[in-house]
């Protein structure tokens, strides 16, 4: 028997050094701090147009502890979304100047940019086509070279992610 979540509501990272991961999801991400567990070293963050408690869960297991190994068993990224092609150029640019962008690409339905965190967590941003526009992608996920400039004139404006709790705005006759 299967059962079906509905969506990944948080992740939960080992870090080395709470403060200064608290430090880069604050001031790249805009998260914001829900709360601090002092008596198990970890932070709970929430990020801006968020409707969970948390987001990210930070636990500190200190600077001795082995670093992460790239290709190892274990998690490889974790992806978030955002609504608007101009937030994922933003995002890039917020990547270059924090020092954490490693790459981008394009796959089919999603556009990507990628970075990591101090102690190498990777990560993606992503957004995604108006689902109606997915056509050859709808199963299928290649690997391509991005060009933001191209999908920023194409895309302009094109809301894909929603809000939580908010109303659905339509854009162009794309429902958010």
């Amino acid at each position: 028997m299967s059962f079906s979540p509905v969506r990944l509501n948080h992740a939960v990272l080992f870090v080395a050094d709470l403060e200064r991961a608290e430090s880069f999801y604050t001031s790249v991400f805009g998260m914001q701090v829900v709360v601090r567990e002092p008596r198990a070293n970890a932070a709970f963050l929430r990020l801006p147009r968020s409707g969970n408690h948390h987001d990210l869960g930070l636990f500190g297991v200190g600077s001795s502890a082995p670093p992460k190994r790239r290709g190892g068993i274990g998690l490889y990224h974790l992806a978030w979304q955002l609504d608007t092609v101009e937030e994922l150029a933003a995002a890039r640019q917020s990547l270059v100047e924090a020092g954490a962008y490693t790459g981008e690409s394009s796959h089919g339905a999603t556009k990507s940019v990628y970075g990591a965190d101090p102690d190498g967590n990777e990560f993606e941003i992503m957004w995604m086509l108006p689902r109606q526009a997915w056509g050859a992608y709808e199963n299928a996920a290649p690997i391509d070279a991005l060009n933001l400039d191209a999908e920023l004139a194409r895309w302009s404006g094109v809301r894909t992610a929603g809000r939580i709790g908010l109303e659905a705005e339509t854009t162009e006759g794309v429902t958010s």
